[in-house]
């Protein structure tokens, strides 16, 4: 007599043919990206963009908003029954720097790249709302699709959910999921993680003041170029000291001015830099200790400081749950090859956080590392060269589907 035994689980019929949906879809995909490509925007006001998103989805039984403080679009389909809210987002804006990746499709505009990919972004979402507007008999609930411009410092997402951006379908939206591209991962290749997945970014500036005199006569000044160079390797060691190294932080000084001229000790010195954290507990601990520490250098060497700390985007922390099922969806969707659960969190920052600190849900990576190329070779996002292997896009377009349709079954 043999015991029991565990039989292999089916493939989910609701996802059949998906993939081969969002192929279909591949053209239309790559026209909207690369129209967006050629006319980057940048910040909170992106009116071509907005209006190339607009003609996207112009033709499609959606009820559309458009943003009051920014050129944001928010759309909502109705699934063919009552149900929850699901949320899709795609950010909208470009960097400002220039494009020297000779495609044939590259920026018109002088200064700014869609080099972190969010063209491909709102092209992926644009699609997964014409997929899904063909499948509405399978919805039992609506779908929010978030179009939002200024993610790079801008906070665009924290604009479009004080719009009602999370209650845009009536009902407060209980899941969400945002993808980013990414240059450096296998083409097509998904990959997320439970909890942590990308930092908090705060800004620092620190002003030191002492008292200018002559260069040849230091004693007679109060010079306040060492006491900045002081900070720095006191600020480093802060973080070596005072921070746990399972809950980490990254504190850089990336840029220090002083001074006009060889024979002149100016009056002030100034430090700025960026903190990185992966918890608010890690966050609050090194404002503090910035605080402190600049504060105590400064008095030693008789100078005054005023420290600052601008903050920036909290911590990305998927759901747990969520991510979970968005690693089991990719593998019915993509297939187990194309599925990978990241071990570790990046120190990036990303404004989706504000979604995910208000709903569960999940934040995830979508390889597009171009084929004749090693992924550790690539050019990487905000690079002047990035180049994203459009291939990739329709399983974006797969998942944000595959995504609603199971948030909604």
């Amino acid at each position: 007599m043999t015991g029991p035994t565990e039989l292999p689980s089916l493939p989910d019929a609701r996802f059949a043919g998906l993939r081969a949906e969002a192929e279909a879809l591949q053209l239309t995909t790559i026209a909207l990206r690369r129209r967006l490509h050629r006319h980057p925007e940048i910040g909170l006001s992106l009116p071509r963009s907005q209006e190339a998103v607009l003609e996207a989805i112009g033709d499609l039984p959606l009820e559309i908003t458009r943003g009051r403080s920014t050129t944001s679009v928010t759309a909502v389909l109705r699934g063919a029954r009552p149900g929850p809210a699901v949320l899709l987002r795609g950010d909208m804006d470009a960097l400002p720097m220039p494009e020297d990746t000779g495609a044939e499709y590259a920026s018109e505009v002088a200064g700014a790249m869609h080099a972190c990919g969010h063209d491909t972004h709102v092209a992926m979402l644009a699609s997964a709302a014409r997929l899904l507007a063909g499948r509405t008999e399978e919805l039992a609930g609506s779908v929010v699709f978030m179009f939002q411009p200024g993610e790079e410092g801008y906070h665009g997402a924290r604009h479009m959910i004080h719009e009602g951006v999370l209650d845009a379908a009536g009902t407060r939206v209980e899941r969400a999921l945002g993808l980013h591209i990414f240059a450096n991962l296998p083409s097509g290749r998904l990959a997320t993680r439970p909890g942590p997945i990308m930092a908090s970014a705060d800004s620092f500036h620190v002003k030191v003041t002492g008292r200018g005199g002559h260069g040849s006569m230091p004693q007679n000044a109060v010079d306040p170029v060492p006491a900045a160079a002081a900070m720095v390797g006191a600020l480093q060691t802060m973080i070596t000291r005072r921070i746990g190294v399972f809950d980490p932080a990254v504190l850089s000084v990336t840029r220090i001015e002083a001074g006009t001229t060889t024979n002149v000790i100016p009056e002030t010195a100034v430090l700025e830099g960026t903190i990185r954290t992966l918890s608010e507990r890690t966050r609050s601990l090194v404002h503090a200790e910035l605080h402190k520490v600049c504060e105590g250098v400064a008095a030693a060497h008789g100078c005054r400081v005023l420290p600052d700390i601008e903050p920036g985007y909290p911590t990305t922390v998927n759901d747990a749950g969520e991510a979970a099922r968005v690693l089991e969806l990719a593998g019915e969707v993509l297939g187990a090859d194309n599925v990978v659960e990241m071990a570790d969190p990046i120190m990036g920052a990303e404004d989706f956080s504000y979604v995910l600190q208000r709903v569960p849900g999940a934040f995830a990576f979508l390889g597009a590392c171009p084929p004749d190329t090693a992924p550790e070779e690539a050019a990487p996002n905000h690079s002047n060269r990035v180049h994203y292997d459009e291939a990739a896009m329709a399983n974006g377009v797969a998942m944000y589907a595959a995504f609603a349709l199971d948030a909604l079954r």
